[in-house]
């Protein structure tokens, strides 16, 4: 897989979806490993994937977590983690094919970003797949910006 390493210290300015973020919670954990599956089958078929232990790391906290965007109702996920000395990873992203195009990613990782900086981050970062324009578009929208590239390989039996 070609991937994209983009990397944000200011969020730009953009229109505001419908709806607000707010941390997930042990509540959530079976929509949460809906969408996590969902994400692994769309972004990397093939890729064994345990949701469920993904889903509990994740809500425990220490330096990692999960944000849901709400509109009336969950519509789209993001993660955070992968801590650096000044830094931190966004991901994953994930918004159900019915909820897509309303631009409820784009302000969630807007809202995410902009929190995880107002933490004291100096700057925070993701990996795209490069052959998916519309999340690479999205988050330029926001303030990443692409600084290389790197490519990913799976070894089979």
């Amino acid at each position: 897989m070609e991937q994209g390493i983009y990397e944000l210290s200011k969020v730009r300015p953009l229109y505001q979806a419908r709806g607000t973020a707010r941390d997930a919670a042990p509540e959530d954990r079976i929509l949460l490993m809906e969408w996590i599956s969902a994400f692994v089958r769309e972004a990397d078929p093939g890729r064994p994937s345990d949701p469920g232990r993904i889903v509990d790391e994740r809500l425990e906290g220490s330096g990692s977590g999960l944000v849901l965007w709400e509109d009336g109702r969950p519509v789209s996920l993001a993660g955070y983690g992968g801590l650096t000395p000044n830094g931190i990873r966004i991901g994953p992203v994930y918004t159900p094919p019915e909820y897509r195009g309303r631009g409820y990613a784009s302000a969630l990782v807007a809202a995410l970003s902009r929190r995880l900086l107002d933490e004291g981050r100096t700057f925070c970062f993701l990996y795209t797949d490069l052959t998916n324009p519309t999340s690479n578009r999205i988050y330029q929208r926001i303030g990443y910006e692409r600084v290389c590239d790197s490519r990913v390989y799976r070894f089979e039996n």
